[in-house]
């Protein structure tokens, strides 16, 4: 009982998320949207007028142009007099999931050929190089030369600019920024000074989201029906027996380094005696073999969801694959989002596209800080993922906080994942 005390005042954050935080965006031109946004906003207490009402696609895919000019803007002018209250943007059913692309302009076109060219010049001059044998400093002088135009191309060219709505949003009060690719996160628990000065205002977002607008409104009444006693029952990490080398510098954020993460994740909810089954093989769970799964986090199975636990009311449960959100509404889809959801668990997070491993928070770290009952579901992931303007959603009520009244850890245990990080 004493140490459950301790732990409670120690998990009681000083600042606590408040609804008055968080502004909720729907669909004007979809019923079922404005329903999810009415019904959260009645159950958690939000003051109506932090309901933003837009005139948005009924899909789940958004032209880049439209996501500006219809979502974007129109949400900057609504909150701008609320700016320093508005911490969380949450988005609804019938909000589009996806950005598309940016489309260049004629000049931006230009000057990214004009740097392709500059590259392919620059292969051939390396190539003759090489076929010539001068000294290694001028080879590694073209190396650097090729590796910086690269650079520039990416820019240039805003490669890689499809991205999540949700991660898009974080940015929302960011000065124009690069859309090639990621931005660093700043409210990462970890950032550096630099990066948080670099960009300030970020958002924490969030999605209430589905199959259906039931599933949707589902996901809110399992999370104030559970964080009221406690989610209660048992851990499930899949992992696949990857070696990690700390030596390497790539590898702790690529897959060594990842599924250390899941065995430490293990290791720290197994400490603070939760009930935690890891499996450290190449297969993955078989289906219907996780029985009372509060917990669930495991990978790789690609767009092909496998039905291995029976999940609890309130569980949360994410697979680390890509592309498991490209949809969350089709019901006959095999990735692992909406499946997850319609299997009954209140919190999920995937990828709208190829997130590469780094896309995905550490299980150690997003496991950790959510067990110790100080932050709630959004809190949790906007401190554990490494990036905005990406790839990965989050679904779930973001007030939830399913360990509010019986914290399993205090948030000193946490440390970097994995821990041996490499030398610098």
């Amino acid at each position: 009982m004493f140490r459950f005390l301790i732990l409670l005042f120690i998990a009681t954050p000083l600042f606590a998320l408040e609804p008055e935080s968080i502004a909720i965006v729907a669909n004007k031109d979809m019923p079922e949207s404005i329903s999810v946004a009415k019904y959260y906003s009645k159950k958690r207490d939000i003051p109506e007028e932090n309901i933003i009402l837009l005139s948005l696609p009924k899909g789940e895919d958004i032209l880049r142009a439209d996501f500006e000019s219809k979502l974007a803007e129109p949400l900057r002018e609504a909150l701008n007099s609320r700016k320093d209250r508005i911490k969380v943007i949450l988005t609804v059913y019938g909000v589009p999931l996806r950005v598309g692309a940016k489309v260049l302009s004629g000049d931006e076109k230009v000057k990214a050929d004009d740097i392709k060219r500059q590259i392919d010049d620059s292969r051939k001059e390396f190539e003759n190089a090489e076929k010539d044998k001068v000294e290694k400093d001028k080879l590694e002088g073209f190396k650097k030369k090729i590796a910086d135009l690269n650079s520039q191309h990416r820019i240039a060219s805003a490669a890689e600019s499809l991205a999540c709505v949700d991660s898009e949003l974080m940015c929302l009060w960011w000065q124009p920024y690069d859309l090639s690719r990621w931005q660093p996160n700043p409210l990462y628990w970890k950032a550096p000074q630099e990066i948080k000065n670099r960009f300030p205002s970020t958002l924490m977002t969030c999605r209430l989201d589905g199959p259906t607008a039931e599933i949707a409104m589902r996901l809110v009444d399992d999370a104030i029906e559970v964080e009221s006693k406690g989610l209660k029952g048992k851990v499930y990490f899949d992992a696949r027996g990857i070696g990690f080398n700390p030596k390497n510098p790539g590898d702790a954020s690529g897959y060594g380094g990842y599924d250390e993460s899941f065995r430490e994740a293990a290791s720290l909810l197994k400490s603070a005696g939760m009930d935690v089954t890891l499996d450290d093989k190449g297969a993955l769970f078989e289906p219907d073999s996780c029985k009372d799964a509060a917990l669930y986090s495991g990978w790789y199975s690609h767009a092909n969801f496998i039905d291995c636990c029976k999940y609890v009311k309130g569980a949360v449960a994410w697979h680390l694959a890509s592309s498991e959100a490209i949809t969350l509404r089709n019901p006959a889809s095999k990735v692992w989002c909406p499946n997850l959801l319609q299997k009954g668990v209140a919190a999920t997070l995937g990828p709208v596209a190829e997130p590469y491993t780094i896309g995905f928070p550490k299980p150690a770290e997003f496991f950790g800080f959510l067990v110790t009952g100080k932050y709630t579901l959004v809190e949790t992931y906007s401190r554990t993922t490494y990036l905005t303007s990406w790839m990965t959603v989050l679904v779930g009520d973001p007030l939830y906080n399913p360990y509010k009244n019986s914290p399993m850890i205090n948030e000193s245990l946490i440390e970097s994942s994995p821990k041996k990080q490499p030398s610098k």
